[in-house]
C-alpha cells in the first residue's frame, strides 16, 4: 500500500499548454505524479495543475481516461459539446474521443487523470 500526501509531490513542468480562446495572457502545465510509471502494471495518475486559461489542446487517449477536479474550474470539450467542471466533478472520456479539458480564463484548475498504464496520448 502506498499513501501519498499532494503538498510533497513534486510539481514539475509539462510542455504544450494550449490558451483558452480569448486569453491572451502566459500559460503553462505541471504535473505531480501519483503512481510512478512502473509502480502499476493497471493505470497511470497524477495531478496535473493549469494555470489561468492554460487547457491540453486537442488530443485522444487510446483507453478511457477519469479526471477528478480537485481545485478550481474549467472546461472539458469534445468536438461536439463544452461543459464547465467544478471541484469535485468526475469526468469520463472514451477513448479515442478527441476532446480538450483546462482552467477558465479567470482561475486555476486542477485535476487527477487516471488512464491505463502503458496508454498513449495524441495530440492533434
Amino acid at each position: 500500500m502506498k499513501v501519498v500526501t499532494l503538498k510533497n509531490i513534486p510539481d514539475l513542468p509539462i510542455e504544450g499548454a494550449d490558451r483558452v480562446a480569448g486569453y491572451e495572457g502566459p500559460v503553462q502545465r505541471s504535473r505531480q505524479t501519483i503512481i510512478e510509471p512502473g509502480e502499476s502494471g493497471f493505470y497511470n495518475c497524477s495531478v496535473v495543475n493549469f494555470s489561468r486559461g492554460c487547457t491540453t489542446g486537442w488530443h485522444t487517449h487510446n483507453c478511457d481516461q477519469i479526471l477528478v477536479v480537485t481545485a478550481g474550474s474549467g472546461f472539458v470539450a469534445t468536438e461536439h459539446e463544452q461543459k464547465e467542471i467544478n471541484v469535485g466533478d468526475v469526468v469520463h472520456i472514451k477513448a479515442g474521443e478527441r476532446h480538450w479539458h483546462g482552467a477558465k480564463a479567470d482561475t486555476t484548475m486542477g485535476h487527477i487523470t487516471i488512464t491505463l498504464a502503458n496508454s498513449q496520448a495524441t495530440f492533434r
